[in-house]
């Protein structure tokens, strides 16, 4: 007995003072942090009084901490930022569809403001600042060396006034100024519409609007066409859509799916993370679908795109999308400002990150500049056996054949002025009406 009692004292002995040699330098190291960490604030606040004190001029002190606190938000990555009072309510309204400007999502490169793509029916598009373009200067005055939102806040202005900016673009020898008229932005967040038998779902963006609009614009197109068995599949064109309310997103993807992950989010801690699983109910039940991208397809678009993907419910057509696959957190602050603080990750079904990579099309689909038609042989008709005098005429097929045989002519040759309008939509299109020339599994 007294030697186990020996042993069991040797061991606390033992475990206190290994506790002991361990929680020490931890302790230590835990505290130097803490001294740096407040030396470096020290140095915060005594640059800040000799800025007060000594500038040239006198200065603005909540503009000064507010440039402090953007440029500690903004070091972090290109998505996270402070934003002021004014912002903030901007950014509110949205959300829900409708605010005043040019109509373009824009993001920041090397101190560049780059254009993620222009929005549909709006005046940056009408006046063709296209996906990629560098905005450099507005209304002369150059944007290097500014925050994202100073560069957005000198594009902002009333409604119906003017404002020029330069744009650099890839394959322009030079930069060139367009002039744009700013206008009040009501983005119509889907439009429906049928091509042939094809149902064409446009998702310009992702907003409060977004899945009720696709709701009720499928349900009626379902409706015109006299039942879902009178279709041969959708297109879903997520083309040049910067994204937006990632649960949207989850509802758009869950439209269309019966069961599965859509999208997982993994933070700075594993408890931190969040995953989100469709529910059954498929809106088309089942019919083929091809998913439209290319490089102004971000964030919301890309997650609805990877989850389709990876669920193997879509074929994705189009180029490579932007690759924005992290969360932004907008956490409101004292002031009615807030901050936008990138706080997790998206992944989709697979596991697969798609930040700073994108999603990659199932085919690769380069969008074709339209060209002009010549009709051949001055409009003369092809010569064809038909066209050859005395051909014997094809009496085999009754009035309803012949009617059907037009209809679906015309469906052919429609498609194919589609094709120079919109290779991408035509080539989807394409796809849809092979598989359903196969038919049922």
């Amino acid at each position: 007995m007294k030697k186990f009692i020996f042993a069991a004292i040797g061991g606390i002995a033992g475990g206190v003072l290994l506790s002991t040699q361990v929680a020490g330098p931890l302790l230590a190291q835990e505290a130097a942090r803490n001294s740096s960490v407040y030396e470096q604030l020290d140095l915060f606040g005594d640059i800040f009084e000799r800025i007060r004190q000594n500038y040239v001029e006198e200065v603005d002190e909540a503009e000064l901490i507010e440039a402090a606190i953007n440029g500690m938000l903004i070091s972090l990555d290109p998505h996270s930022s402070y934003i002021s009072a004014n912002d903030f309510a901007d950014m509110q309204v949205q959300t829900r569809g409708e605010f005043g400007g040019l109509g373009i999502e824009v993001t920041q490169e090397d101190g560049f403001v780059r254009v993620i793509t222009p929005m549909d029916d709006t005046p940056a598009m009408e006046a063709g600042v296209e996906a990629g373009d560098f905005i450099t200067h507005v209304d002369g005055e150059a944007l290097l060396g500014l925050t994202l939102e100073q560069a957005v806040d000198l594009m902002r202005g009333p409604v119906g006034s003017d404002i020029v900016i330069t744009i650099v673009r890839e394959d322009a020898p030079e930069p060139f100024d367009i002039t744009i008229t700013r206008d009040r932005i009501q983005l119509t967040a889907v439009r429906v519409r049928m091509e042939g038998n094809t149902a064409i779902l446009r998702v310009s963006t992702f907003s409060d609007q977004t899945y009720p609009n696709l709701r009720d614009g499928l349900l009626e197109l379902i409706e015109e066409v006299g039942g879902i068995e009178n279709m041969n599949g959708v297109v879903l064109d997520l083309r040049n859509n910067p994204g937006g309310l990632l649960s949207q997103a989850i509802r758009v993807s869950d439209a269309f799916l019966e069961q599965g992950e859509i999208v997982s989010t993994r933070g700075r801690e594993p408890q931190d993370g969040e995953r989100y699983n469709a529910t059954p109910g498929d809106m088309i039940e089942g019919l083929p679908m091809v998913v439209l991208i290319n490089g102004g397809s971000a964030s919301a678009s890309e997650i609805v795109a990877g989850a389709l993907q990876d669920q193997r419910r879509a074929v994705i057509v189009g180029t490579n999308s932007f690759g924005k696959g992290s969360v932004q957190s907008v956490m409101p602050l004292a002031g009615d400002g807030a901050m936008r603080l990138t706080t997790s990750l998206y992944y989709t079904p697979s596991g697969r990150s798609i930040q700073a990579l994108g999603v990659a099309p199932d085919i690769i689909v380069e969008q074709r500049d339209p060209i002009e038609v010549e009709e051949e042989d001055n409009g003369r008709p092809a010569r064809t056996e038909a066209s050859l005098r005395g051909a014997i005429e094809n009496a085999s097929l009754t009035e309803d054949e012949l009617r059907l045989l037009e209809e679906e002519r015309a469906e052919a040759e429609a498609t194919a002025a589609l094709r120079n309008d919109d290779y991408q939509l035509a080539y989807a299109i394409d796809i849809l009406t092979g598989l359903s020339a196969l038919g049922p599994d």
